[in-house]
């Protein structure tokens, strides 16, 4: 198993650019405000030939349960319990805090290995901090700059070396590529109740403030067949103009971004509020528009009077302003509750199954070969188009290319009634579908 490192400390040490430098990438979103990050984050990095799953943790305070600060703490604290080592931050140029005392003596008590980290010591900035750090008794301090770059190296090496010994490798081959399952929606509309509910845990942070999700955050979940699921919970996407804050516009990129690398997008839908909004329908283009497979949620359905009417209102205006997922799949949950929750997962594999068709080429041209006989290609510039023949490019999604005669000239109109008869003739609900259209020269023409 991957060995868990978990980066803790109190809020606006550096941790998430910590975890960034040792990541190799942006994977966490940095911004000079304290508490920037409320939930576990996790990535795998590569540290000196060790895989390791690294997880940030949201700023260690001492507040009370009920409040957003207490449900913070007790997201970071179930991380500690899981790590095989806990890389403790304090800010160096800070000198030590009540606060770094205090957790440091909580650490001492969860009998967990601790690597303490002097962060924030570039130059010979914080030089008696450092010195200071030797009285919380989680021995020798490592300095270290995560902002520029300093004594990383160092800190790889000692992470890999207080590590577990690593396990033989399985002689069974490569495990299977988990599937990357994207959960979008407005604010509120149940995003994060509905990873804890498929998760079984508490893994996100939830409460009535909407907005609390600001990152996108990655959680590996094992379905009862034994297949992987690679979920991410998004922060929550309003219109374009109410996006001002630069925090929420970081929280919007990070979201778009988990949204294009997705398999498949769960569409959350508000269910309660008995209607699809333009910001959702914004949100499916958007799934589209990128190719994705989509699977449309109508949470909070416990909480819907007219369940007909409801899904009948939310499914006609998205097939009628978003003819690409004609046929999606729609499911009706509680994430709060877990009623109807067992239908989601395998609406997702049916979906994903449906992304990945590949049709021979040979039955493809049977099909068409019936679509222009029902349907004669149109007249364009008073000729008739002479289309010859139609191959799919790739999968995922499906996409196919159509060659004739000035095929690039095919209207609109026909291009869909293709479109409509390989979804219904080849069973392809609710994913989008490319059609690429190639002309062939006319070796006669001047």
């Amino acid at each position: 198993m991957t060995p868990t490192v978990v980066i803790a400390g109190r809020p606006n040490v550096g941790k998430s650019t910590l975890f960034n430098r040792l990541a190799g990438g942006r994977a966490a979103i940095v911004a000079d405000t304290p508490g920037v990050t409320r939930d576990r984050k996790e990535a795998e990095a590569m540290l000196r030939g060790r895989l390791v799953r690294l997880i940030d943790t949201a700023g260690l305070e001492e507040s009370a349960p009920d409040t957003l600060a207490g449900r913070m703490h007790a997201s970071s604290a179930t991380a500690v319990t899981q790590a095989d080592l806990v890389v403790f931050v304090i800010d160096s140029r800070a000198g030590l805090t009540a606060a770094d005392r205090h957790f440091a003596q909580w650490l001492r008590r969860q009998d967990r290995p601790v690597l303490l980290v002097a962060n924030k010591a570039e130059g010979r900035a914080g030089t008696e901090a450092i010195m200071d750090a030797y009285a919380l008794g989680l021995g020798d301090p490592l300095p270290l700059s995560a902002e520029h770059n300093e004594g990383i190296s160092h800190l790889m090496a000692e992470i890999a070396e207080r590590l577990p010994p690593a396990e033989p490798a399985a002689e069974d081959g490569a495990a299977e590529r988990p599937l990357k399952l994207a959960i979008v929606g407005r604010p509120n509309a149940g995003k994060s109740t509905l990873l804890n509910r498929l998760l079984g845990e508490e893994r996100m942070i939830t409460g009535p403030e909407p907005g609390l999700t600001r990152d996108a955050v990655a959680s590996l979940l094992v379905d009862a067949d034994g297949r992987q699921i690679e979920i991410v919970d998004t922060a929550g996407l309003r219109k374009r103009a109410r996006i001002e804050a630069p925090l929420e516009k970081l929280s919007v990129a990070a979201a778009i971004g988990a949204l294009k690398m997705a398999e498949v997008v769960v569409l959350t839908i508000d269910a309660s509020e008995g209607e699809l909004h333009d910001q959702d329908l914004q949100l499916a283009k958007l799934v589209e528009r990128e190719g994705r497979a989509a699977v449309l949620v109508l949470n909070k359905w416990d909480a819907v009077a007219d369940r007909n009417a409801t899904k009948r209102a939310i499914t006609d205006r998205l097939e009628r302003s978003l003819a690409q997922l004609h046929g999606i799949p729609v499911v009706t949950l509680s994430a709060l509750t877990g009623a109807g929750i067992d239908a989601l997962l395998p609406a997702v594999r049916r979906v994903h199954a449906v992304w990945n068709t590949r049709i021979p080429t040979a039955e493809l041209n049977r099909w068409f070969e019936g679509a222009l006989e029902r349907h004669q290609a149109p007249l364009v510039a008073g000729r008739r188009l002479k289309l010859r023949y139609i191959t799919q490019a790739k999968a995922r999604p499906p996409t196919f290319v159509v060659f004739g005669t000035r095929a690039e000239q095919l209207p609109e109109d026909y291009q869909r009634y293709l479109v409509n008869s390989l979804r219904e003739s080849f069973a392809l609900p609710g994913t989008p579908i490319r059609l690429q259209l190639r002309g062939t020269k006319n070796p006669f023409a001047p």
